[in-house]
């Protein structure tokens, strides 16, 4: 019995109905459970003396500095909520350049001068660690034996609790610096660029009259997919374990051609997966909203409500741990690889971005009134022009070896961004451009310098499912982040370019009111003329037709298909200007950031290209070798009895193929080791592109067709038919 075969023995004797996985069966009230393990407001105001929770409230609702007397009272009243919850350890949970989040372990205990053992938990425990920085990315910012950094509380995001078998971990939402203050992480950017819309959305609304509002801040609804196979596959498959995703594997005969997984019913196993990730993620106060089968068989989705991007942020990397530790409670694992499978669709993370103000008010949302309908439009138009001008910076900040396999793979938005807005506001923007009737209403817009424009409703268009940067209502959805990427590097730029944009509106109508012109023509005149630059940008076709990626290349817009060209966007003149501005990012932080997603880049594209020859090699080579055999002895065994068959062909033809296999693992280890001799990190880079992965997929498609040639039973990998359709 191969290694397969007892993988699909394991699989198919598990009866998930009669060995359910140890968990609560009864039902509970969402209510109820809530937020119990986030230091919410209920906790901050049950655990703190009045005075520190209000101070605390009024620095997370507006901004500030914790003084130490304040961070003293709330580490004392954050450790007692802890204790009270089971946790005996506490870290600073923070998100370095690996994408992944990053946690060093403390316990309470310490000791009085009596050398009594206490728990302790101070003000500076709170706001400060000292991880050791050295083994983190940090491009070139410093060298390995320089080993300090820090980690900052950020009192904007919850703290939060993590529960496991043994007991609890109080877990503090912290930024990552080096020793000489660059950010060496996702959150401390993140944070910046909110700041920076904050500040240029405030001067739009001052000009509109509106100076009572206290802040402005984007808002992030990532929907997040993934597969699920049993464990018993994901472990007898060297590539998923090593690398995410599939490096061998021919097409199942049934896969999503059907159309029948989508939305359709969920099986038990998943359902109780799905309800019992919930439930953790209720706990941790995330909104999670629906749950559903996605289009490609065994694969599903999350989605939340709306939030602040940064708490949001943190969220949606709490979403993927969770999912990742319930699965294995279930003998799952959890494939979150933009494309784990080669033909069916992949995964990504729809991120659906807004902005509101701190009265609730969604900047976006196209409202009731002539006055509030220009002021929608001039975020609208500002948003608009931001895609424009820096479409090449936010391809760049999806930008990886996974989602270099989705992007424009005719299930994904293409490596072309463009907006999509839909037919009512395209006519609007049509008649401004033209300064005529609106065709479906009396209303209309005169010379540019009268709002009497038509309530604009939601919803009142189809989607584009296929648009990168699409209108949905009240937000705009960024389709184009991988799944199993950190959400912080887009909205980042989205939130950088659009302040730098609104930064521009508010400085150019500033300057027409100085004038003397009316707010409407101060207004109109700047939208109009962003509205006629940005052109370009608009789209409301079909993104996955050729006719489009011809249609763009004439708009000058930028198609960059692979990751080491679309990286390049991060260092060009103007995209360092909009980050430099307002300080999201240094020219040095810029750099090193282009570093290490260079060096990222080729980093795995190695580690898939040595599983792909390991699996080649040690796996595919001797199953192939041996049916071949089989295939000789056959021949040989009719040859002698005088019967006449087409056996002797079959073995050619077969032969012919194991001859290739072998030569392509041979092109491929050279190829591989001339690239990895390459010192420049930017050459290297485009070589695995150009070279290791062309490589890469010769080798796979001849391995693929001698796994549809080559005896069942012999075959040492679990196939496409069986991890995602038996589970």
């Amino acid at each position: 019995m191969n290694l397969r075969e007892e993988a699909l023995k394991e699989v198919i004797e598990r009866d998930f109905t009669k060995n359910p996985n140890p968990t609560s069966k009864q039902g509970y009230n969402i209510l109820d459970i809530f937020g119990i393990n986030v230091f919410n407001d209920a906790a901050m105001a049950k655990y703190l003396p009045y005075s520190a929770y209000q101070k605390l409230k009024k620095i997370i609702r507006e901004g500030g500095t914790i003084d130490e007397q304040l961070a003293e009272e709330v580490a004392h009243g954050v450790k007692e909520w802890a204790i009270d919850k089971g946790a005996t350890h506490y870290t600073h949970w923070f998100q370095p350049m690996t994408g992944l989040t990053a946690e060093k372990h403390d316990s309470f205990l310490s000791f009085d001068s009596k050398g009594v053992p206490i728990n302790r938990f101070s003000g500076k425990n709170l706001r400060q660690g000292e991880p050791d920085a050295s083994r983190f990315p940090s491009g070139g910012i410093r060298a390995t034996f320089e080993a300090r950094g820090y980690t900052a509380w950020d009192p904007t995001s919850p703290i939060f609790i993590v529960e496991n078998i043994n007991g609890a971990t109080l877990c503090v939402p912290t930024i990552f610096l080096s020793y000489t203050g660059e950010a060496l992480d996702k959150k401390t950017p993140l944070l910046r660029s909110m700041e920076a819309v904050n500040k240029a959305a405030l001067r739009i609304l001052k000009i509109f009259g509106n100076d009572k509002v206290a802040r402005v801040y984007s808002t992030v609804g990532p929907e997040q997919e993934y597969f699920l196979i049993d464990k018993a596959y994901y472990y007898r498959r060297p590539d998923l374990l090593l690398t995410g995703r599939t490096l061998f594997g021919a097409p199942s005969p049934k896969g999503q051609q059907m159309e029948d997984h989508y939305f359709g019913s969920i099986r038990e196993r998943i359902l109780a997966f799905m309800q019992d990730v919930e439930k953790e993620l209720f706990k941790l106060g995330i909104p999670a909203k629906t749950r559903h089968n996605e289009v490609a068989p065994a694969q599903f989705e999350i989605a939340p409500i709306f939030e602040d991007s940064n708490i949001a942020t943190d969220h949606n990397q709490l979403v993927m741990e969770t999912l990742k530790k319930t699965a294995a409670r279930y003998n799952l694992a959890l494939l979150l690889h933009e494309k784990p499978f080669a033909g069916i669709n992949g995964s990504g993370k729809h991120n659906n971005w807004s902005l509101s103000d701190s009265d609730g008010n969604n900047l976006l949302d196209p409202g009731k009134t002539p006055h509030a309908n220009l002021q929608f439009l001039t975020f609208l138009t500002a948003t608009i022009k931001a895609v424009y001008k820096y479409a090449d910076l936010m391809r760049a900040a999806v930008a990886t070896a996974g989602n270099d396999h989705r992007l424009g793979a005719n299930e994904a938005p293409p490596a072309i961004i463009s907006v999509y807005l839909g037919e009512q506001l395209t006519s609007i923007v049509e008649a401004i451009i033209s300064n005529k009737k609106v065709e479906y209403t009396d209303e209309q817009i005169i010379k540019l310098g009268i709002s009497n424009l038509p309530v604009i409703s939601k919803d009142t268009t189809d989607r584009n499912r296929t648009s990168p940067f699409a209108f949905t209502g009240n937000k705009f959805e960024f389709r184009a982040v991988g799944s199993s990427m950190s959400i912080a590097p887009a909205n980042t730029i989205i939130n950088t370019a659009v302040a730098n944009i609104l930064d521009e509106f508010a400085s150019e109508i500033e300057d027409n009111l100085k004038k003397g012109k009316e707010l409407n023509q101060a207004v109109m005149s700047v939208i109009t003329e962003a509205i006629k630059e940005s052109k370009p940008i608009l789209f409301e076709g079909n993104n996955y037709s050729p006719e489009w990626e011809k249609e763009a290349e004439k708009r000058g817009l930028p198609n960059y298909k692979t990751t080491p060209e679309a990286l390049k966007a991060w260092v060009s003149k103007k995209n360092i200007e909009a980050l430099t501005k307002f300080g999201i990012l240094s020219d040095r932080e810029i750099h090193s950031r282009y570093h290490i997603y260079l060096e990222q880049y080729s980093k795995l594209v190695n580690i898939e290209a040595e599983a792909a020859l390991m699996i080649a090699k040690t796996m595919i080579l001797p199953a192939v070798l041996k049916y071949e055999t089989e295939l000789a002895a056959n021949v040989a065994t009719l040859a002698s009895t005088g019967v006449k068959t087409s056996t002797k062909s079959l073995l050619e033809s077969y032969s012919a193929k194991v001859e290739e296999f072998q030569n392509l693992i041979s092109k491929l280890e050279t190829t591989l080791e001339n690239t990895q001799s390459i010192e420049d990190i930017e050459k290297q880079a485009e070589e695995y592109c150009k070279k290791v992965l062309p490589a890469m997929l010769e080798l796979r498609k001849v391995a693929d067709t001698l796994e549809q040639e080559t005896d069942d039973k012999i075959w040492p990998l679990p196939k496409y038919r069986e991890m995602l359709f038996i589970y």
